[in-house]
């Protein structure tokens, strides 16, 4: 059985980054509270539970004086500002790519523009940028979207959730910068997209046109992951999405002799490594 991993798979610079800094972290104190998941991945998670990292929802969970990391997904303004008024240590692992859409939409709005974020208005990469626009923006996928500008605003600023496909946010700027040309006095854009999630597409595609059948690594609640599964699937190739080489099939052999894999970019190399050794065995233990 012929296995090929993608040029650009797994971990990617920001995720690798911070899941580093919390490890560094928990071996010289063995004890950090995280807010939230530092990575969308319940393998990650689960193994820096091991070591000691205590996932948390609020500030209120940590104690006073306590040790507090914001995860690569980065936070909003709010989290610095309570972070300090109740005496806690930040362990800050944002990604510095999201911090930089963050810088971006705190000045664009200093300028007087609206931000209009493409972007899942649900995920907290988002809910963080949206927070350092101070109520002067919005997330959307739409481009139909009714954008509620102020009368005294200088226009629209449009940036990007950092995981998404470069491709797909010109296609949402075209569509709604020819919306508002005629209606703001002035629109600016700020490509705020990770330059690897354009390379992580593309190289997944060229795989897929490789293969016989798609592997994609990664957890299901990972936006990147199943974006790439959706990458995979649009090339016509028969795609897998899967969490672990548990969900391995062996019925995806019978017509198949070679595989290609790739994986999000919350998805460490141990699983991957799994997979692709499971593969390679014909699906079998």
């Amino acid at each position: 059985m012929k296995v090929v991993k993608a040029n650009v798979l797994g971990f990617c610079f920001g995720v690798r980054r911070a899941v580093t800094m919390i490890e560094t972290e928990l071996e010289k104190s063995g004890d950090l509270a995280t807010l939230g998941a530092i990575v969308h991945n319940t393998h990650v998670v689960d193994g820096l539970a091991k070591k000691g990292g205590r996932l948390v929802r609020t500030l209120d969970d940590v104690p006073a004086g306590g040790a507090v990391a914001i995860t690569a997904h980065g936070a909003g303004e709010e989290v610095y500002e309570e972070s300090k008024r109740r005496g806690l240590r930040l362990i800050d692992t944002t990604c510095p790519i999201v911090r930089r859409a963050q810088e971006a939409a705190a000045k664009l709005v200093e300028e007087g523009f609206f931000v209009v974020l493409y972007g899942e208005a649900e995920h907290p990469e988002v809910r963080g940028i949206l927070s350092w626009t101070r109520g002067q923006g919005l997330a959307t996928h739409a481009p139909e979207v009714d954008v509620p500008i102020p009368t005294n605003a200088k226009g629209i600023a449009i940036i990007a959730q950092t995981t998404k496909h470069p491709a797909l946010f010109a296609e949402f700027v075209q569509a709604l910068t020819k919306r508002y040309t005629v209606r703001v006095p002035e629109i600016r854009i700020v490509d705020t997209t990770c330059p690897e999630t354009g390379r992580r597409y593309q190289a997944a595609r060229e795989l897929a046109g490789d293969v016989d059948v798609m592997v994609v690594v990664g957890s299901r609640s990972s936006a990147n992951t199943r974006k790439l599964a959706e990458t995979c699937r649009a090339t016509g190739r028969p795609t897998y999405h899967i969490e672990s080489a548990s969900e391995i099939d062996e019925a995806w052999f019978s017509h198949a002799k070679r595989f290609g894999v790739t994986a999000g970019a919350s998805t460490p190399d141990d699983l991957i490594d799994a997979v692709v050794e499971r593969l390679e065995k014909g699906g079998g233990r």
